[in-house]
């Protein structure tokens, strides 16, 4: 059994490594989407049944909750890491957390979060929610390869 990705991102999506751990979801995602599609039919005349479980973790972490942030403005002439994050994800449903206490602290947060710590409205990108550590916690106790961005 393959252990699957997680990436654990902590990097400002204004610096470098946040871009290459898009690049490596990207670039991953697409390649598992090829042998899939190679061993369908496969496994479909062997009555494997499919595993669902997502093929690849991404949690945002520390700084890396500044990606979550729908107000942070970006310039034409740069890659707007939010989008390309949401558009990935509406391609493959892929699951964007963001780390509750770091989102917090910098500012983002969901409509829950806002009425809980009674703060001036919501500003998570779609697709992004808040969770817990114990949501890492939980996706490192499975066979997984730790991959920090």
């Amino acid at each position: 059994m393959n252990a699957t990705p997680l990436l654990l991102i902590t990097t400002d999506p204004t610096q470098p490594l946040a871009h290459l751990a898009l690049r490596y979801a990207r670039t991953f995602l697409k390649q598992m989407k090829l042998q899939q599609t190679q061993l369908a039919d496969e496994r479909h005349e062997r009555g494997i049944i499919e595993n669902d479980t997502q093929p690849l973790n991404v949690f945002f972490y520390a700084d890396a909750a500044h990606t979550a942030n729908r107000l942070r403005w970006q310039s034409a002439d740069q890659t707007d890491l939010t989008q390309e994050w949401q558009a990935l994800a509406k391609q493959y449903q892929l699951s964007l957390p963001v780390c509750v206490s770091t989102a917090l602290s910098r500012g983002i947060s969901d409509s829950d979060n806002s009425t809980r710590h009674q703060l001036n409205g919501e500003n998570i990108a779609d697709g992004f929610h808040l969770v817990g550590l114990s949501e890492l916690a939980i996706m490192m106790q499975g066979n997984c390869r730790l991959l920090q961005f």
